[in-house]
């Protein structure tokens, strides 16, 4: 699917009800786009279908469940909700070599995420490093750190460009030591502020990956990445990402994000 054909399913979602002017400030962009990437409702459910594809067109699969709660209680964007620390829960189903893995985030804005990762074989609880974020998510084109969102104070943002449907976000790191990329380029669509496509650059600026959002549906009335894929422009290889069963606001307890519950998932909240 191309950006344009994206374009005109996206023009018929419904309009956020936060109105901006009718030319935005650079910081008012991304807040949105992080608010609707990530904190959409109080908190949220979703499955997950992974398919990786490496440069020889092998494939493998994966299913799991994503379970996420916000800590600000409201999700207002005007009381900077998009900004506050979060909670994930991620428990793998299938195949069977990683069912019963959990992975699981507590999102701070003001420290180093907290990261575990409970691997069910070994009956071992594994802390993630804050300098592992930027390593691949159970063997896909995904990163950890695109599981749970980048910490907008770790980026530089200039307005580079804008059509009739995109603004165009150019992000630089504050601290290029500690990542892979140069930069990274963002096209956000001026209606839903849903990052409709990424593109990543090596230290030498050269496009080395890209994330494109390939469908989006309205879902409880918040605009819905539901498609979503990243390519490895070295390898060949890619990563297809199909969410369904989307709910918001669904009640989910703050308890259920506890190391303990790494080897007691909450199986009610997982069906």
């Amino acid at each position: 699917m191309t950006l344009q054909q994206l374009f005109l399913g996206l023009s018929t979602l419904l309009a956020s009800n936060i109105i901006f002017s009718a030319t935005p400030s650079v910081d008012e962009i991304v807040n949105r786009t992080n608010y609707t990437s990530y904190y959409q409702g109080q908190d949220g459910k979703a499955k997950v279908k992974m398919t990786i594809t490496d440069a020889q067109n092998r494939t493998r699969k994966r299913e799991f469940v994503i379970l996420r709660r916000d800590v600000p209680t409201t999700d207002a964007i005007e009381n900077n909700a998009y900004e506050g620390d979060q909670k994930m829960y991620v428990y793998f189903s299938r195949p069977a070599d990683v069912n019963k893995m959990v992975f699981m985030v507590l999102k701070k804005t003001k420290a180093d995420d907290d990261r575990w990762l409970y691997l069910p074989a070994l009956d071992l609880v594994k802390r993630i490093a804050a300098s592992d974020k930027r390593t691949s998510f159970v063997g896909s084109d995904f990163l950890y750190e695109d599981v749970s969102g980048r910490n907008l104070a770790a980026d530089t943002h200039a307005l580079i460009g804008t059509d009739d449907n995109y603004y165009i976000i150019e992000n630089t790191p504050v601290n290029p030591d500690e990542v892979e990329f140069s930069k990274y380029i963002m096209y956000i669509h001026k209606t839903t502020f849903l990052p409709v496509s990424t593109e990543y650059y090596d230290k030498q600026g050269k496009k080395y990956k890209t994330y494109t959002a390939l469908a989006v549906d309205t879902i409880e009335g918040h605009p819905t990445i539901t498609k979503s894929e990243a390519k490895n422009l070295n390898t060949g290889g890619s990563t297809l990402m199909e969410y369904s069963s989307v709910q918001y606001d669904v009640g989910i307890p703050d308890d259920i994000f506890s190391e303990r519950n790494l080897r007691k998932p909450p199986r009610k909240l997982l069906r």
